[in-house]
Formats: structure tokens, C-alpha cells, sequence
């Protein structure tokens, strides 16, 4: 490809320079601008190794990116939450020559070393011309969240953003003629892949929310936006908020595409959605080290609790414990996804080892998430191999159905569900829950038959714990290795 952004060249596409591209509050920048604020700034990292960016959510990070993208210089996207710890280790891993930032922005101790570069979202200068722009060449390197030890760096080529993008391009009908609008964060590819980069590879404009509020994306959809990208703790507040909000639920009824992705968005946020507004939430699965696999399309059916079937050009398995692939989709049976496609990343950074291990001797990527597939295809996700399924009395169970089950309770305003020892059973079933109405909490056997009664009975929680709040991290998953039992 000779350009991620073709409509950053105008005079080659004939799209109009005086195009919105960004849109960050009250400061917007038309695609002639962008192209020279983001040539500017390439032009004073051409060159450079590895750049790091203070990716907070402003104008300044999207120009940033664009701009080491433009240069052929990796980026290096740091989330402005991050401790001391997590900062130091991902720059010693990483080795960036600076940092890309706005300017007046206050930086940590942890970046102090390294040559800072203000970011002038009004600067000019030509977009770039060849260099260092092979398919395969590295584009970020996104670091996962380290769950299991430190960060490991994702890299990204070219290739994987292109092909994902173009990818739903195909799946979403995603046009020039879109308006996005999102508050998503921009040191995850959610937010930045998919947020800002997949409306300028279209041609179309982005309006960034800053702080999700669902008063904010009314306000931007009843004003031509015509798409939300969000994650399902913002799908759940515009649940809880259409009882009450005529123009938020106008707002979501008028949408061309309503997306959900990060984590599964519960059923009854579905259902509560599509009861108020007409407008069902399609959902959509990727990881860092993947981009994006799977979606359901903007002409197929939006069946709640599935993310779809897989992108044109990814190749997606379900296989057993031993490796051995499930030869039939039945609906039925669990096993791990594994996927193969241009989307995937190159490697992890100075990491030969996890690298490796990461993929099956035929090119599959093993993503450790468990699902089933129907028979048409479509795939439902039911949870992480590592903290999500349940060997419980000789069953294979996934949290993510139960969670769905418990949440249907009027009883119920969050919920978790994990596995902890049994010497009968392997593993028994627990619920963390958040009620409803903390002074009258639903009872474990009310939850039980309640779950019994939706799923089978070898899926009722044994276990039942209350919490004020459910754990949870930047993109609103639910932290299941902060759940603990005494």
C-alpha cells in the first residue's frame, strides 16, 4: 500500500481538502490541515527509531500518531494512567528515541530522560514520500496489560492495520460518509486502531467525546454522527439513562451502527437498548495482538451475545485441550480460538520466547479466549481460558453465559462469576455480585434456581459473594484476578 490515509492526498484522491477530519471539543481539523500538521511533525521525527507518545485524549495524540505513521517511525502509544513501574519497564523495553506530546502537558519522572517533542496540531509542513512503508514494516508497538507478569510489546505492521480496517470496512458498510463518534481511551486499539485511525483510512470524520458521557454522544448523533463505538460499561450507562432521556433515545433510534467491543456486552444491556430505541448493538472481537477477528455484519443478523463470524481474510479454529481442532460448529462445544491472518502482530518485543509459544507450528495465533460456534458461523465467546472457564463436575462451563443469566435477575446490577477448588467437583461456581438494592440482596438459592431455570443446573452458582463495585480496568473489563476469597 503507498499510504495508510489516502484522503491525507487529496490531489490523488480528489477528496476535498476542506473535509472535517478530527474533531477534539471545540478544536476540529479539516484533512488539509491534518496533512500538514501531521507533515510538520514527520518531519521532525524522519528517522527516528522508536517514538513514544503521551497518548491522553486530545487532538495532540492523533496528530502524533498520524504523524510517526506518515514517517514510517514506529509509535509507541503510553497510557497517561500508568504507574512508575509500568512506565520504566515499558521504556526500557521499548527504547524510544523521544516522546511525542502536547505541549504545556505535565510528564512523569518516568520520561524525563528522554527528548521531548511538543506536538503543534497548527503546524505545516508536506506529507511525506516514500521512506519506510512496507506492508510488513512495523507501525506500533502496543503493550497488553500484563496480566500474567510485565507488559509485553505488541508489534503492529502496516499490513495488520490496513487489512483490519479495510476489513470492516467491508463488515460495518464504513464509508467517507461516516461520522464516528467515541470517548474512547487512545493508548488501546480500540480507541486509536479502530477510533481515530479507521476514520481517516475511510475518508471520514471522527468526533472524540473527550470523557464518555451519554449526554455527549446524544448531542453528537442527533448532529449527524453516525456511528458510537463504545465499550459495554458505556452501553450499560445509556441503558440505565434512555428510561428517562428522549433525546438520547432519538439520538441511538437515528445511528447507522452502534458497536460494543473490549469485553461482551451483556444481554440485558442488548435487549434494553433494542427495546427503547429500535437499534440493536452488533458486537465485534479482537485483541491487541490481533486487531480485529471477528464481527457481525452490518447486513447480517445482530444476535445479542455473539460477536459474529470472522473478518474476510482471518482464518478462525476452535480446538481442544489437546490442540486437536473441533471438527463440526455445533453450538455446543467449547474450545480456544486460534486464528491466522494478515490482522496479526509480528512478535512480541525482545520476547523470542513468548513469541513462540504465542503460535501453533501452522501460523494460528493462540488467543487463549474460549468460545462455541454455531452452525451458521457466528461465534460466542464465553470466556478466557485463564480465568473464565469452569471445570466444574466434569463439565467445561464459561463464566460469560452464567454472567448473562445472573444479570437478567431484578436483583442483580453487576456481575462476575469465577471457579475456586472443590474436592467434589473440581471447581464450583461463584457469583460476585453487585444488587441491586444493597439493603435487600437476592439470596444464593434464588440466584441458583434463577440460573438453573435459564441454563442447566450444573451451572448454578454454589458460592455467592456481594461487593460495592465490580473491579474493573481503563476499557471496563472486570479485573476477575482482583477477586479473590479469604
Amino acid at each position: 500500500m503507498s499510504t495508510l490515509f489516502p484522503a491525507l492526498s487529496p490531489a490523488a484522491t480528489g477528496a476535498p481538502a476542506d473535509r472535517p477530519a478530527l474533531r477534539f471539543g471545540g478544536r476540529s481539523l479539516t484533512y488539509a490541515e491534518l496533512a500538514a500538521a501531521a507533515g510538520g511533525t514527520a518531519g521532525r521525527i524522519r528517522g527516528a527509531g522508536r517514538v513514544a507518545v503521551w497518548a491522553t485524549p486530545e487532538m495532540e495524540t492523533a496528530v502524533a500518531v498520524v504523524a510517526a505513521l506518515l514517517a514510517g517511525v514506529p509509535a509507541v502509544p503510553l497510557n497517561p494512567k500508568s504507574g512508575d513501574g509500568e512506565l520504566a519497564h515499558i521504556l526500557t523495553d521499548s527504547e524510544p528515541s523521544l516522546v511525542l506530546a502536547p505541549p504545556g502537558s505535565e510528564l512523569p519522572p518516568a520520561l524525563a530522560a528522554l527528548e521531548r517533542v511538543d506536538v503543534d496540531v497548527h503546524a505545516t509542513g508536506p506529507v511525506p514520500q516514500g521512506g519506510r512503508t512496507g506492508d510488513g514494516d512495523p507501525a506500533l508497538v502496543v503493550y497488553t496489560s500484563g496480566t500474567t507478569g510485565p507488559p509485553k510489546g505488541a508489534v503492529i505492521p502496516r499490513r495488520a492495520l490496513a487489512t483490519t480496517l479495510d476489513a470492516l470496512a467491508d463488515a460495518w458498510r464504513w464509508t467517507g460518509d461516516d461520522v464516528l463518534v467515541q470517548g474512547l481511551p487512545l493508548f488501546h486499539v480500540h480507541g486509536l486502531v479502530l477510533g481515530v485511525l479507521g476514520p481517516l483510512r475511510r475518508g471520514g470524520s471522527l468526533r472524540h467525546l473527550g470523557r464518555f458521557s451519554a449526554e455527549g454522544a446524544a448531542r453528537e448523533l442527533n448532529d449527524g454522527a453516525t456511528m458510537l463505538f463504545g465499550v459495554p460499561t458505556m452501553y450499560h450507562r445509556i441503558a440505565e439513562a434512555l428510561p428517562g432521556d428522549p433525546e438520547l433515545v432519538k439520538a441511538l433510534a437515528g445511528a447507522r451502527l452502534l458497536v460494543s467491543g473490549s469485553a461482551a456486552l451483556p444481554v440485558h444491556d442488548h435487549e434494553r437498548i433494542a427495546a427503547a430505541t429500535g437499534r440493536r448493538v452488533i458486537e465485534r472481537y479482537g485483541m491487541t495482538e490481533t486487531l480485529m477477528n471477528t464481527s457481525v455484519r452490518a447486513d447480517g443478523e445482530p444476535r445479542a451475545g455473539t460477536v459474529g463470524v470472522p473478518l474476510p481474510g482471518v482464518e478462525l479454529r476452535l480446538v481442544e485441550d489437546d490442540g486437536t481442532p473441533i471438527a463440526e460448529p455445533d453450538g455446543e462445544s467449547v474450545g480456544e480460538i486460534q486464528v491466522r491472518g494478515p490482522n496479526l502482530f509480528t512478535e512480541y518485543l525482545n520476547r523470542p520466547d513468548a513469541t513462540a509459544a504465542a503460535f501453533t507450528d501452522d501460523g494460528f495465533f493462540r488467543t487463549g479466549d474460549m468460545a462455541v460456534r454455531d452452525p451458521d458461523g457466528y461465534v460466542r465467546i464465553v470466556g478466557r481460558k485463564a480465568t473464565d472457564l469452569i471445570k466444574s463436575g466434569g463439565y467445561k462451563i464459561g463464566a460469560g453465559e452464567i454472567e448473562n443469566a445472573l444479570l437478567e435477575h431484578p436483583g442483580v446490577r453487576e456481575a462476575a462469576v469465577t471457579g475456586e477448588p472443590d474436592p467434589d467437583l473440581g471447581e464450583r461456581i461463584v457469583a460476585w455480585i453487585v444488587p441491586a438494592d444493597p439493603a435487600s440482596p437476592p439470596s444464593l438459592d434464588a440466584l441458583a434456581d434463577h440460573v438453573a431455570g435459564r441454563l442447566a443446573p450444573h451451572k448454578r452458582p454454589r458460592v455467592l459473594r456481594h461487593l460495592d463495585a465490580l473491579p474493573r480496568n481503563d476499557m471496563g473489563k472486570i479485573m476477575k484476578r482482583a477477586l479473590t476469597h479469604d
